[in-house]
């Protein structure tokens, strides 16, 4: 049964740049402007280029290859620069005065930059680069907190040509190596502390072991948060690497469409992190699509996504600024001094899109949170989750305790693309356990095994079959492709395939239920984890549960862990209740053979549950690489259980 939680008005959708667009082409719908945006690729892209003031030398526009998917090439013929998009401010009364970005961690708000004052810093490090040796096609490293000083690095690495990858204090030392190892960084930009849950973390010693097994390094620069710009042996303050450099206007090196802007990570659980090589111009494209079209961003919002700078959603903050937004900074936990935190910022920044995840949304049900009756939240149009699948009592949720006049736009893709596949439409109604609609530009269908359209209402495969510029150029070290094409291409021929387990609902909306690679497959019958979790967890004694396929008697047989609430322990009642929740609430099938307690479970530093990791161990299988993971000893939990052997 369908719930619908919210209907925008008729003034809130005419607002919006999806109603102005579908206008201007004479279409009634989200819809309508979707199909015309999938019939032709080549002047679907080339419209966002001119709609929304691309800067660069276009030339000739790309033809999709028909030979294969993934060998289309867009825009072959253009030269741009992503951090001139950027940093422009086209758009603004006062391009000068404009507020880029706001900062604030656990001591509360820090600093402010205007976006002349971050084009200085940006130049300032430009011309450092410059004199330390960096040119087009070198790699520029940053270890460091979601601070100001990590975009303007990022700024000024790309203006020159430089690709940029990052990844936040909290990794270890041989899981900063396991990724910025595979790209050889030249510089390499990192702190010495960071605050996180009122304690600061003293990196100095891993610093020091990361630089001795980065042979590639020219030079490391510690770039000062908690204690000052402080000597540190063998690494290059802030104030030499810039010292007697004097901010001028920035110069942006124009290159092509297809030049690598960043370097992004697969969560790597299953093994080594892949190293996606993403181009500049394909992502600057996908996401100036998202943030205009789905989250309807534009000049003088204010956008907070809570992040870490070792997860795409970094990426994608960092680029609402070609929207002529200003972007909102927060570096610490989100329940730190008290779940409250958050909160507090959206409105002493007056914040109009707020970026969280579900499992966030998920902990604050749990701990009974009710911002709507403590805090104003006015300023607030949009609320985005992604990170894993928004279930129904989280919408629900949402609405009745956080804000009800509200667009929840629940967003899915990944790191693969640096994008969603699936997003919001701030035109349509919202309905409990959906995703609003296929994203702009891209033709989303739900596959069986076969490579056969499924209709509305059967679970299979998400794919998308027409080509995006945002597909990656590449993984590192993966000679002739064979890795990448393996991921995303092989399995269904002319289509890219995104390995979530999904179906269309009767309104045009899309229900995932897990990665297809934890799916369950009990008597043979595929199931997706989404709906288990979501019965469980609405049971007052759980906190969290991890569920997996586990070998048995030549078939798979469903293994339930939980962690419970304070003051509860794991009995055959709640066994027989939780049996109960999975049966009504979702079929027979989904109902595991074993619930087992236990008091923790393992988590990517991004907060997603790591299924395949605990399958791994349940089946005797080793983890390949557990600096993936927030919390490995967790997995110590799952070894060797004596109620999995019978």
């Amino acid at each position: 049964m369908t719930q619908t939680l919210w209907t925008p008005s008729d003034e809130f959708a005419a607002d919006t740049e999806i109603a102005r667009w579908c206008a201007d082409l004479g279409l009634s719908s989200y819809a309508d402007l979707h199909d015309w945006s999938t019939v032709d690729s080549e002047r679907f892209w080339t419209a966002i280029w001119d709609r929304f003031g691309i800067v660069g030398d276009r030339g000739q526009v790309g033809v999709p290859a028909v030979d294969r998917f993934r060998s289309t090439r867009f825009f072959p013929d253009t030269t741009l620069s992503v951090a001139e998009n950027l940093l422009r401010g086209s758009s603004v009364d006062d391009p000068e005065n404009h507020l880029a970005l706001s900062f604030s961690n656990e001591a509360g708000p820090q600093y402010e930059w205007s976006l002349r004052e971050l084009r200085d810093r940006v130049s300032i490090l430009q011309q450092a680069m410059v004199r330390a040796g960096v040119v087009a096609g070198d790699v520029v490293a940053a270890w460091l907190p979601n601070m100001p000083e990590t975009m303007a690095i990022f700024l000024a690495a790309n203006s020159l040509g430089a690709t940029f990858t990052s990844s936040s204090p909290d990794f270890g030392a041989n899981g900063v190596v396991d990724r910025f190892g595979q790209i050889e960084p030249r510089l390499l930009f990192a702190t010495d502390a960071y605050l996180y849950a009122g304690k600061e973390h003293d990196t100095t010693d891993r610093l020091a072991e990361i630089q001795d097994r980065l042979p590639s390094l020219t030079a490391t620069v510690h770039v000062p948060y908690l204690n000052g710009d402080r000597a540190l042996d063998g690494v290059t303050s802030m104030t030499d690497f810039v010292a007697d450099i004097a901010a001028a206007k920035p110069t942006f090196e124009r290159l092509p469409f297809d030049h690598p802007v960043y370097v992004l990570f697969s969560s790597g659980t299953t093994g080594a992190p892949k190293a996606i090589v993403h181009r500049a111009g394909g992502v600057l494209l996908k996401l100036v699509s998202e943030h205009r079209v789905h989250c309807d961003i534009g000049p003088g919002d204010r956008v907070f996504y809570f992040t870490t700078a070792g997860w795409m959603m970094w990426n994608w903050l960092v680029m609402v600024l070609a929207a002529d937004a200003t972007v909102v900074l927060y570096d610490g936990s989100p329940f730190h001094p008290d779940a409250d935190v958050v909160f507090d910022l959206v409105d002493r920044e007056q914040v109009t899109l707020l970026g969280i995840s579900a499992k966030y949304v998920d902990a604050l049900n749990k701990a009974e949170r009710r911002p709507a009756q403590t805090h104003d939240l006015g300023s607030v149009r949009t609320i985005c989750s992604t990170g894993s699948t928004l279930v129904h009592e989280s919408f629900r949720y949402l609405y009745e305790h956080v804000k009800s006049d509200v667009h929840v736009a629940s967003m899915s893709g990944g790191t693969d693309l640096c994008g969603c596949l699936v997003a919001g439409d701030p035109t349509s109604p919202v309905i409990a356990g959906e995703i609003q609609a296929p994203a702009i530009g891209l033709g989303i269908e739900v596959f069986d095994d076969d490579g056969s359209a499924l209709p509305v209402g059967e679970q299979g495969e998400l794919v998308c079959t027409t080509p995006f510029p945002s597909i990656p150029l590449r993984f590192v070290g993966d000679d002739g492709d064979v890795r990448f094409d393996a991921a995303y291409f092989d399995r269904f021929d002319g289509a890219w395939h995104q390995g979530d387990f999904a179906e269309w609902s009767p309104g045009g909306g899309m229900i995932i239920s897990g990665r297809s690679d934890a799916t369950l497959n009990p008597g043979g019958v595929r199931i997706g984890t989404a709906e288990i979790y979501r019965q469980v967890e609405q049971l007052d004694a759980v906190e969290e549960a991890l569920v997996i396929g586990q070998q048995w008697d030549d078939d798979t047989r469903v293994v339930l862990f939980v962690r419970m609430a304070d003051g509860h322990n794991m009995n055959d009642d709640l066994r027989a209740a939780i049996k109960a929740a999975i049966r009504t609430g979702a079929s027979p099938r989904h109902v595991p053979a074993k619930i087992l307690q236990v008091p923790d479970i393992p988590r990517t530093r991004s907060g997603k549950i790591s299924e395949l990791a605990v399958r791994d161990v349940v089946h005797g299988r080793a983890v390949k690489n557990t600096e993936a993971l927030a919390n490995p000893e967790a997995l110590e939990h799952y070894k060797d259980r004596e109620e999995l052997t019978t």
